[in-house]
């Protein structure tokens, strides 16, 4: 039998036009007409279910025909009873939505719960209660257009300022100048995340079993490490705070320092002072920048601030002793301060052990100066600012001089 295409067109029209035992029992009569190799031919050339074929065949040559349970197969979707029941959920919860904020799917997400479409369908599109679907297949409902509930997320810091790039270049230049001139020296401050005083677990391990308390309670006590790192000799200095790490508080560290160990560099002229830039140490600081010009002038001495680029605190030299510190001690109970400064003194930095401090005073925060007074600071200070042409940015807040002037 050959199949031309209007043919093929009106066996195809037929079999859609017919329904269960009496679709099966044509396709196999078409299929025996179509001699032998009739049923690869149909669904090739007319796309017939092999098995629902295979099944007309045996019912045709057995005599026996499949009752079907239309039933069986459930209920017809919300969508087929309610034809406009999508477009009316999607113009509920369209202005409840946002898209995915990653841009990595086409996801929607909503506020709205299911409960609450159902409730504005009524409300807004006049549905009944008994005609509607359950909140249950709302809920799927919502999620087959393509809105999902999320879990609301911190935003994420940004991983780069248009500066960088800049500041970099700028550092490097400085370090180079640091490293051939005998008379400054380069030291890298930072400070690291408050410990708890306490039987508190510090997710370490240790050889010895031992038992820290099952709930992280409140701490009583906690202390705040501050390091002042020299690279140039890889010697370490390690602060135990009490309070709170003020811009007062970075100063009189940097102070009890210099009076205890600066008689050890006797060529020094300059400090190149890298903090972090943190709020209580930023160039705009203005208790900060007070402290810092108070302590040019006291110990006669010049101080040049160069800040590394947010979220780049990293290549801050301090921060690699950290590491090393929490490796040391993090299998630890620091059941006292004590305790914790001496662990501090057996940490090793190219092996050597820090010299280890303890820092009781209590500081004030909040204390800032007036606009007027600010000013009058601001002369004291020699901002960096740019000379090459191909250089864009103003990176005055990064690299601060304060030059001490003999009278």
């Amino acid at each position: 039998m050959e199949l031309t295409d209007s043919v093929k067109n009106l066996l195809i029209e037929t079999a859609k036009q017919l329904k269960g035992a009496a679709r099966r029992r044509f396709m196999a009569l078409t299929v025996k007409d179509l001699g032998f190799g009739g049923q690869s031919r149909a669904n090739k050339e007319l796309g017939w279910d092999r098995d629902t074929v295979r099944k007309g065949v045996r019912e045709l040559e057995t005599g026996i025909t499949c009752v079907d349970n239309y039933k069986g197969r459930g209920r017809k979707k919300s969508e087929d009873n309610l034809p406009e029941l999508l477009v009316d959920i999607q113009s509920i919860v369209d202005s409840q939505s946002q898209t995915d904020p990653t841009f990595k799917s086409n996801r929607l997400y909503t506020r709205l719960s299911g409960e609450e479409v159902r409730k504005q369908l009524i409300i807004q599109k006049n549905y009944t209660e008994e005609e509607l679907p359950t909140t249950e297949t709302i809920r799927r409902k919502l999620n087959h257009l393509g809105y999902y509930p999320q879990k609301v997320k911190k935003s994420q810091p940004q991983k780069k300022i248009p500066e960088t790039d800049e500041i970099f270049e700028r550092m490097e230049a400085i370090n180079q100048e640091a490293l051939l001139s005998p008379t400054t020296l380069e030291i890298s401050m930072d400070g690291k995340a408050a410990v708890n005083i306490g039987p508190f677990s510090r997710k370490g391990k240790t050889r010895v079993p031992t038992y820290a308390c099952d709930h992280d309670f409140n701490s009583n006590s906690k202390v705040i490490p501050y390091g002042i790192f020299l690279p140039q000799s890889d010697d370490l200095f390690l602060y135990f705070i009490e309070s709170k790490v003020t811009s007062d508080c970075i100063v009189d560290i940097l102070e009890q320092w210099w009076q205890e160990f600066g008689s050890m560099f006797g060529e020094c002229k300059t400090l190149l002072i890298k903090p972090d830039n943190g709020p209580e140490n930023h160039s705009r600081r203005t208790q900060f920048m007070n402290r810092i010009v108070e302590f040019v002038e006291t110990y006669k001495i010049n101080v040049r601030l160069a800040y590394y680029p947010p979220y780049h605190s990293k290549y801050n030299p301090v921060e690699r002793t950290w590491a090393v510190l929490e490796n040391h001690w993090n299998g630890t109970i620091f059941e006292d301060i004590q305790t914790a400064l001496q662990w501090a003194e057996t940490m090793t930095w190219k092996s050597n052990n820090p010299v280890v401090k303890l820092v009781n005073k209590t500081y004030q925060t909040g204390v800032k100066l007036t606009s007027k007074a600010m000013e009058k600071l601001e002369t004291k200070l020699t901002r960096f600012i740019n000379i090459e042409p191909e250089n864009q940015y103003n990176l005055g807040k990064w690299f601060v001089d304060i030059f001490y002037n003999a009278p």
